[in-house]
């Protein structure tokens, strides 16, 4: 737990998380335009997930301070959250036993003030259908996978701050 927490205060930390979901963000543009897989609302909202996960791990990068941590830490449990639940959403949509009950809206619901599908349409538009499962991996969808990558990153979040708490304590300790 120790080493743990001597990594989460150092910037390679935040960088390797950073480099995660730059991968990620990567690959979904790759899928997007070279592959020619259109993602659905359900996969703009994952996709703007995965870049509150790259935003948070940068703020730390820029300044290292323990607010600077905590505010990464809170943006990204929310947005690894919120894309862990728009991902089983997804998959509640591919596999509904009546598609016609569970739908997808047609444009992402980002806010008015800042309507990223118009403003940046070949990083957020959503010209696919949610229902679309064509690409597989391992038997598993881009959906699945989502959602285990999501897990993996609030599992990483909570092993964080535990190992920062459990550090805190055994310096009280002493």
């Amino acid at each position: 737990m120790q080493f743990l927490y001597q990594f989460s205060l150092q910037r390679k930390s935040w960088l390797l998380l950073a480099l995660s979901a730059f991968g990620l963000l990567a690959a979904a543009l790759y899928f997007q335009h070279i592959m020619d897989l259109q993602p659905c609302v359900k996969c703009i909202i994952q996709r703007t997930a995965v870049i509150g996960v790259l935003f948070a791990a940068l703020l730390p990068i820029i300044y290292m301070h323990r607010y600077t941590r905590l505010a990464a830490y809170a943006i990204w449990a929310y947005s690894a959250f919120q894309g862990l639940m728009s991902s089983r959403e997804h998959l509640e949509v591919i596999f509904a036993s009546n598609p016609f009950l569970n739908v997808c809206d047609i444009v992402p619901n980002f806010p008015s003030f800042l309507p990223l599908h118009e403003w940046i349409p070949a990083i957020f538009g959503a010209r696919g259908e949610c229902n679309d499962n064509s690409w597989q991996f391992l038997n598993m969808g881009m959906a699945s996978w989502m959602q285990i990558l999501f897990i993996a990153y609030l599992v990483a979040l909570i092993l964080v701050i535990a190992s920062s708490l459990y550090a805190k304590l055994q310096q009280r300790n002493k």
